[in-house]
């Protein structure tokens, strides 16, 4: 099965990562990549002004709101693409990079697959 992880930390830790915690990671990404269970993983740039594009209602109308967004207590930091057989599986991944990135959240939803045999050809 596949997972997105999404990870989330509060904006007062929005400091760039240290040398050694980029080389931590580096090393977890390479573990995981050799492994197979990291599939595609980003961090997001800190301080980089984002952008929401929003549809409501039946107005067909599209809005478009630049960042940086101050209302929002959490930021995205960063998204790993997952294999793993079970979620308890997952979970003990998103635990091994908690431990290298200190605090925050990874939400994570299994993704949606369609058998090769269903897709359109």
């Amino acid at each position: 099965m596949r997972y997105i992880s999404l990870f989330t930390h509060e904006r007062k830790y929005m400091a760039p990562p240290t040398e050694a915690e980029i080389a931590a990671m580096g090393k977890l990404i390479e573990e995981g990549m050799k492994a197979g269970w990291l599939i595609a993983t980003e961090g997001v740039q800190f301080g980089r002004e984002g952008v929401r594009i929003h549809k409501a209602g039946g107005s067909g109308e599209i809005a478009v709101t630049d960042g940086p967004f101050a209302e929002a207590k959490e930021v995205i930091g960063g998204y790993a693409l997952l294999r793993a057989a079970s979620q308890a599986e997952v979970v003990d991944l998103c635990r091994k990079f908690l431990n290298v990135v200190g605090q925050g959240t990874c939400e994570v939803h299994e993704l949606f697959e369609v058998p090769a045999h269903e897709l359109p050809r």
